[in-house]
């Protein structure tokens, strides 16, 4: 009986391609711009300083939450970092090419090393909300390395949504378009400026039942107030199964997609 298993020297060299595909988009993403890898954490303080003021100065919406700065933060940093490796993973196979042609290795290899640099930015703005927590005085909840798991979970659902979108767009790069318009929809449909709380009350499971809010109010409810409005605290079982598991069948589904769409990335591309 053959053991269908990756050599373990062939499975370091893949990772070792990860890792030097990565750096290399890493350094490539900030090329030619004055500040540089200042951006990887001035864009979302930007952000985050727009709608902060927006959302606490002129419609006051945040006065009611606890730490509303700490809150938004979390919900910002953790936001761009699914929508940035989404969208840098869907055009990794198109961007590499004539790698492909020339070489042949296992192309869901450029779909984690796209998706790894933008988990080089979320570590550097992870930082940055560390510092925020402890310079505001917020007392993170015992159980607050939980969020590691939290941020797996983000992960597996930013990596089964690019497999799927980087096979997709390969042969139709209207998916592009159509992905910007989807995170729209999600950015304005998941509780990242305002709180949940004012979501009338018959229609909070349904918002809960989006994975990015659930992962964004256990995040919160973690690092800022146990007083967060978390899926847990909102549904029922088997409902309070659905936002965990989506990710999983994302990145499982994503990863059947990818595979059986992969033989033909050469000729398409």
């Amino acid at each position: 009986m053959h053991e269908c298993r990756v050599p373990k020297r062939t499975r370091k060299q893949y990772f070792d391609l990860v890792r030097e595909l990565t750096l290399t988009d890493f350094k490539l993403k900030y090329e030619g711009s004055i500040l540089g890898y200042v951006w990887s954490f001035a864009k979302p303080l930007m952000l985050f300083g727009i709608l902060y003021f927006v959302f606490t100065v002129v419609f006051r919406l945040g006065g009611s939450i606890p730490h509303y700065a700490v809150y938004l933060l979390i919900g910002v940093v953790l936001w761009i970092f699914f929508a940035d490796a989404t969208v840098t993973a869907m055009t990794s196979i198109v961007d590499r090419q004539e790698l492909i042609r020339k070489v042949s290795f296992p192309r869901l290899v450029l779909v984690i090393a796209a998706s790894a640099t933008s988990l080089i930015t979320l570590a550097i703005n992870l930082a940055i909300i560390a510092v925020f927590i402890a310079v505001i005085g917020v007392r993170p909840s015992p159980a607050a390395p939980l969020v590691l798991l939290l941020l797996l979970e983000l992960y597996a659902l930013a990596l089964g949504c690019s497999l799927f979108l980087a096979a997709l767009y390969v042969r139709f790069r209207d998916f592009r378009h159509i992905w910007e318009v989807v995170l729209q929809v999600l950015f304005y449909a998941s509780p990242i400026i305002y709180p949940i709380s004012i979501i009338p009350a018959n229609l909070r499971p349904w918002a809960l039942l989006n994975p990015l809010a659930q992962i964004f109010q256990d995040s919160r409810s973690l690092l800022v107030t146990a007083s967060t409005l978390t899926t847990a605290d909102t549904l029922s079982a088997p409902a309070l199964i659905v936002p965990y598991l989506v990710p999983l069948v994302a990145l499982v589904g994503g990863f059947l997609y990818f595979r059986s769409a992969a033989g033909g990335f050469a000729e398409a591309v």
